[in-house]
């Protein structure tokens, strides 16, 4: 798992640009769970979903990519190493590594796993000397306890520990695409690390269903969606295109502006919208105590971003003292 960046705290616009467009991200890969359920149902297997997924959403990005990129190939070169880490870890090892957690464990308790990754990076930083401030610690235990209210582990649960031990790995890959998707790098435009990000990934998924780590089967059929059939392409299309290509874009963007322990408590919120989503498309009505999860989520992704703009303020007030400083005039030179 890469480090959380160490850049400066973002001022208080960039952090306002940033929380919408992490909450986008955070929208986009919501609707995944439910795009992705249609393809299931029809015969498609978990790995093609998520091959598909990175090779659309490789294909709407890369177009915008080179025009963003502006010639500037250079900056791809000098991140080369950090797009194939992304692309390896955050987007293909992630989906691996969750994807076959729930081979041996029910997808709520796989999901709350993956979802320590928050709570991986504030234990990394108090690792390397940052310890959490009061408003991190509450917040963290307020966005994990909310997950567990989402996620409703009431019913069913499975646990096996070798399952149990790939969504852990799921959740190092996840905290990974939270602190690489924040590191500024060489300057590489966060649409540019995106779109390589889900080349790579793409090839990665596909190495591996050629080589039977992952099964790949697709299905012609139609697809129920909303409560009516479509064919198969609408909802590839829709997973490619929302949960592929405007999740990963907008998500390196909001981890840019907000960094990667803002970003990751934000991105909790994707439980929530993915509950949201699947009522108003799949008419799955959430219960009461899933709305109190989110409450919660919310309030944790609440306390951690007001520390970090905290942390911000005294940075801002500092170049604001330089800017107002009068510049020393030289004197004579002595004799």
């Amino acid at each position: 798992m890469s480090a959380p960046t160490t850049t400066a705290p973002a001022g208080g616009r960039t952090r306002a640009v940033g929380l919408v467009i992490a909450l986008l991200s955070a929208l986009a890969f919501g609707t995944s769970g439910t795009l992705g359920k249609g393809l299931l149902d029809a015969g498609w297997t978990p790995g093609a979903a998520v091959l598909v997924r990175a090779v659309v959403g490789a294909a709407v990005l890369l177009l915008p990519a080179v025009l963003v990129l502006r010639g500037r190939w250079h900056l791809l070169r000098a991140d080369a190493g950090l797009v194939v880490a992304y692309g390896v870890i955050a987007v293909a090892g992630c989906q691996l590594a969750y994807f076959t957690a729930v081979q041996t464990v029910s997808v709520g308790v796989a999901l709350l796993l993956e979802y320590l990754a928050p709570a991986l990076l504030v234990l990394l930083a108090w690792v390397r000397g940052r310890r959490p401030s009061p408003l991190v610690a509450l917040g963290t235990v307020l966005a994990l306890g909310g997950l567990v209210l989402v996620l409703d582990l009431t019913g069913s649960v499975r646990v096996d520990p070798v399952g149990v031990a790939w969504a852990l790995l799921a959740a190092c890959g996840l905290a990974a695409y939270f602190a690489l998707s924040a590191r500024p790098g060489a300057g590489l435009p966060p649409l540019v690390l995106a779109t390589g990000g889900l080349v790579v990934g793409a090839a990665v998924l596909g190495l591996a269903g050629l080589v039977g780590l992952v099964p790949l089967a697709v299905s012609g059929g139609d697809v129920l969606l909303a409560g009516a059939q479509v064919p198969w392409w609408v909802a590839v299309g829709g997973l490619g295109v929302v949960a592929g290509a405007v999740a990963y874009a907008t998500g390196v963007a909001g981890a840019r502006r907000l960094g990667s322990r803002t970003a990751s408590f934000v991105g909790l919120t994707e439980v929530v919208f993915a509950v949201l989503v699947a009522w108003v498309l799949l008419g799955q009505l959430p219960v009461p105590v899933q709305l109190l999860g989110g409450a919660l989520i919310v309030a944790g992704a609440v306390a951690v971003n007001a520390d970090e703009g905290r942390a911000a303020r005294p940075a801002r007030a500092g170049r604001a003292a330089r800017r107002r400083s009068p510049v020393p005039v030289e004197g004579p030179p002595a004799p």
